[in-house]
């Protein structure tokens, strides 16, 4: 049977907007965490005063730290909340706030002045995109003496040169050194699943100065999409009893993590969410590298455990109530570690496919036990000297018939030499520019654009775009709203960075033709060749925006990839839209369509001729809810098509992504090849079927759409909904991780409640045409009644495939 939902401990959000979906085991396993903690759990305010710290802190010799300069901290600081408050400062820097970085005064007060000043989105806020905020830490060493409390739609960003250190003091108070979300009172302050837009990097965290056995957390970290953690490194005690914790993230739904260390403590990391990528961690001397307290799916990507006693532990709840959906592991290692993973996962455990373990290319050095039974028994013998696990799982598998139960190796994906960098899959983490000088950065604002959401940018920033280009320079985005009403153009050679996601918004009546669709942005055009890197941004539309197509990727590129990094797109609810609460009611009663809200033709389009790109951590979002909205409250929104992928010679990675309430399909790829997937994650439109598919939109043969008309011929049910991940008539789709979702039907959640019918809609994936080697690792789905279906005819129910929420099939081959 399906877990049953309740409405119980507050501080565990699963929640999808206002609608709170609580799975009581997991809440019990959470609970007895946030209880063991005891009075850590509690927020102990701004109230610090800056002053000096005694000697037995061990700060008092600590000598200036020599930094090499960077570029982001010498720019000039121009940018702007377009639809803000006049006058609103986005950049601050905290030694501006009275921040010493000395080692020896407390900075706390002045470091959490930097970040709340100016009216912004803190306790009591229940989300805006009104206060964005930058705030950096040039390097040095920040002595802190309770936590600092992360606001909403923040970056937090030090000098990547010489990462500032954050050092706890010795009688630290606070649930974290960074509190991303406090629990001001038994609630967190933000529901974590819409904690979006906000990212941590370039940092340090220093628990050394707390005694070991003192329960402390480098970071608590509750969130959702289009947030991250970028180039940290966690220093805590490893003495014998040590109660450090690096990172501590109890609830949310969706996040994305990279190049981080973890050095000693009890937990490197003890975490639940409902899906996460982390990729490029590491772990030295810690009692447990991770904890998996919870989670529906998860991927681990080039994971290094080193001199841990155990690796990864995912038993969470037991054999009788697991709480642990799934975890992937691939091109990671496990070196002088007795025990590599523990599980609870038997042949009798329940539910079902709870406990879901899949590896891949993992090395093992003098691992004794490579997985282990709670209680001691072996599951997977592990090497005194060194050996690689090609691939092992368990769980129930689909090749492509099924459910077969299975526990044990298997043939492990061919991957395609296009993919790979050696035998791993290539990756690349977002780059910081940190060798070159300011003087490399081209200035959008400096360069006549406005940024204020009123003015037409078009034209300034396409100079500056060109001209920057030309140069050698890279455009720099200044904070900021950039209105265009005409295509911009991204040639070959670009390097674009914004500035706490800059936006660029389409407006106006060329991009409003259904019928005769246009790009908001363009990269390249059809035949051309080069790079472009791209990082920290965002793509909207304002009004009724029917023919946009908010990025289209011509570009093709060979060797290092071009890149995309924490770029979104963003369709209505937010300030300036024109797509809010008071333009675009939900209208669950109704049948009419509001063709004022359409907001969108599609989210992304990679072309024919494009191959090439590495993205990571992009969100595409067609908004269910107004974040500006104090309420939170849900939005009817059009936007036709997430991410469509027709690329002829293929070669994509997409790293953390999701595609959230399009109308036609949140992927679809087509005629396609070579393309690494992995965990993505969609969501089907909360009005549907209230209209279906494709309404308002109309069905584009030329762009290979799906016809509900046809293959819902004879169907009864919820048949014509949106596809969360469409395949058709491609090869080498490898796709570690997939959350595919349908929370509502017509705005109700009861199609999607535990024990129930999850019938929210009858299909979610679709294989069509001729495809081969198409791979899935653990894909889960909710409110789906069919989980697969090759040409019409299914291939998984979701009543064999029962998980914690939503169901799980470990091993899906074509």
């Amino acid at each position: 049977m399906k877990l049953a939902h309740s409405f119980t401990l507050a501080c565990l959000a699963l929640s999808v907007n206002s609608e709170k979906l609580a799975i009581p085991e997991v809440d019990t396993v959470v609970g007895k965490v946030i209880d063991r903690l005891g009075d850590y759990v509690k927020y102990h305010g701004n109230d610090s005063v800056a002053g000096n710290i005694s000697s037995h802190d061990g700060m008092a010799s600590v000598l200036p730290r020599q930094a090499t300069p960077y570029w982001y901290e010498a720019i000039a600081h121009q940018g702007i909340s377009a639809f803000g408050t006049s006058g609103y400062t986005v950049y601050r820097n905290v030694k501006d706030y009275g921040a010493k970085g000395d080692g020896i005064a407390d900075d706390t007060a002045a470091i959490n002045a930097a970040i709340s000043a100016g009216g912004r989105c803190g306790q009591g806020c229940s989300s805006s995109t009104t206060t964005p905020a930058v705030v950096y830490f040039p390097a040095g060493t920040y002595l802190i003496s309770s936590s600092i409390v992360d606001y909403y739609y923040t970056q937090l960003i030090g000098n990547p040169n010489s990462l500032p250190v954050l050092k706890a003091t010795s009688s630290f108070s606070g649930f974290g050194l960074i509190d991303g979300d406090p629990y001001y009172t038994q609630n967190l302050n933000w529901g974590s699943t819409n904690v979006f837009f906000r990212q941590v990097r370039n940092f340090v965290f220093d628990l050394t100065n707390i005694p070991a056995a003192t329960q402390a957390t480098g970071i608590h970290w509750p969130t959702a999409q289009a947030t991250s953690l970028q180039n940290i490194v966690f220093e805590m005690s490893a003495a014998s009893g040590t109660q450090h914790t690096g990172l501590f993230v109890e609830s949310g739904s969706a996040g994305f993590m990279t190049d981080i260390t973890f050095n000693g403590g009890i937990y490197g990391a003890s975490i639940g969410n409902q899906q996460f990528t982390m990729r490029n961690l590491i772990f030295n001397n810690c009692v447990t590298a991770i904890s998996q307290l919870w989670s529906w799916g998860w991927l681990y990507q080039g994971i290094s455990i080193n001199n841990c006693q155990k690796g990864i532990d995912i038993s969470a709840g037991g054999s009788s109530a697991l709480t642990v959906g799934s975890i992937i592991l691939i091109d990671s290692s496990i070196t002088n570690t007795p025990v590599g993973i523990i599980t609870a996962h038997t042949s009798t455990s329940s539910p079902a496919t709870a406990g879901t373990l899949m590896l891949e290319n993992v090395v093992l050095t003098n691992v004794p036990t490579a997985v282990q039974l709670t209680g001691g028994s072996t599951v997977l013998a592990g090497t005194t000297g060194t050996t690689t696990i090609a691939a092992w799982g368990d769980g129930h598998e689909y090749i492509p018939n099924g459910p077969n139960s299975f526990e044990g190796p298997f043939a492990a994906n061919t991957r395609p030499a296009a993919l790979l960098s050696g035998s791993n899959y290539y990756t690349r983490s977002k780059p910081q520019y940190g060798t070159l000088p300011s003087s490399s950065f081209r200035s959008v604002r400096s360069g006549g654009a406005t940024g204020n959401g009123v003015t037409d940018d078009t034209t300034a920033l396409q100079a500056v775009i060109d001209a920057a280009t030309a140069a050698g320079q890279v455009t720099f985005f200044d904070a900021g709203t950039y209105k265009v009403t005409r295509t911009l153009f991204i040639p070959a050679g670009a390097k674009l960075v914004g500035e706490t996601y800059s936006i660029i918004m389409s407006s106006g009546s060329f991009f409003n033709n259904m019928d005769s669709p246009q790009a908001v942005v363009r990269v390249g055009h059809a035949g051309d060749s080069g790079q472009v890197e791209w990082s920290d941004m965002i793509v909207s539309t304002q009004g009724a925006q029917a023919g946009a197509i908010l990025i289209e990727w011509n570009l093709a590129t060979s060797g290092t990839p071009s890149g995309m990094w924490d770029v979104h797109t963003r369709i209505g609810g937010f300030a300036g839209s024109d797509l809010q609460v008071a333009q675009c009611p939900t209208t669950p009663g109704s049948s009419s369509i509001n063709t004022a809200c359409i907001g969108s033709y599609m989210s992304m389009h990679v072309t024919k001729s494009a191959t090439g790109l590495y993205m990571e951590n992009c969100w595409l979002w067609s908004a269910d809810h107004d974040i500006d909205s104090s309420s939170n409250t849900q939005i009817t929104v059009y936007s036709g098509r997430g991410l469509f992928i027709e690329s002829t010679a293929g070669t994509f990675w997409l790293v953390g992504t999701g595609a959230e309430h399009h109308t036609l399909y949140q992927y679809q790829l087509v005629n396609t090849q070579n393309i690494f997937m992995g965990f993505v994650q969609t969501e089907t439109p909360y009005y549907q079927p209230n209209p279906s598919a494709p309404a308002p939109f109309t069905v584009s043969s030329s762009l290979n759409d799906p016809d509900f008309a046809t293959s819902c011929a004879g169907q009864s049910g919820n048949c014509a909904n949106a596809w969360g991940l469409r395949i058709v008539n491609s090869k080498n789709i490898l796709v570690y991780g997939a959350g595919l979702y349908s929370f509502f039907d017509n705005y109700k959640t009861t199609c999607s409640n535990g024990g129930g019918s999850e019938n929210c809609q009858n299909n979610i994936f679709s294989l069509e045409g001729s495809n081969s080697n198409v791979n899935a690792y653990c894909l889960s789905t909710v409110g789906t009644t069919n989980m697969i279906t090759e040409n019409g005819a299914t291939l998984a129910l979701y009543a064999d495939n029962v998980s914690v929420y939503p169901d799980t099939i470990s091993l899906f081959r074509s």
